[in-house]
């Protein structure tokens, strides 16, 4: 797989159609936590889909940048 454009960070996985794959919203919010040294103050074990609907944003990009 190949490096992304700059900017982006590391390897991304595409779609067939070329966009970038959604992170998938079973994902526990302590591995989002981990990867992106961050915390959201939610417990651990909750969902990213729980938290976005939560936190009222559709990706976890707008969830980082919040």
């Amino acid at each position: 797989m190949a490096k992304d454009a700059p900017g982006m960070k590391g390897y991304r996985s595409r779609n067939q159609n070329g966009e970038l794959r959604q992170k998938r919203g079973d994902t526990h919010v302590s591995t989002i936590e981990k990867k992106y040294n961050k915390d959201f103050d939610v417990r651990s074990d909750m969902h990213l889909q729980t938290l976005l609907e939560k936190e009222n944003v559709s990706s976890l990009d707008q969830l980082l940048r919040k």
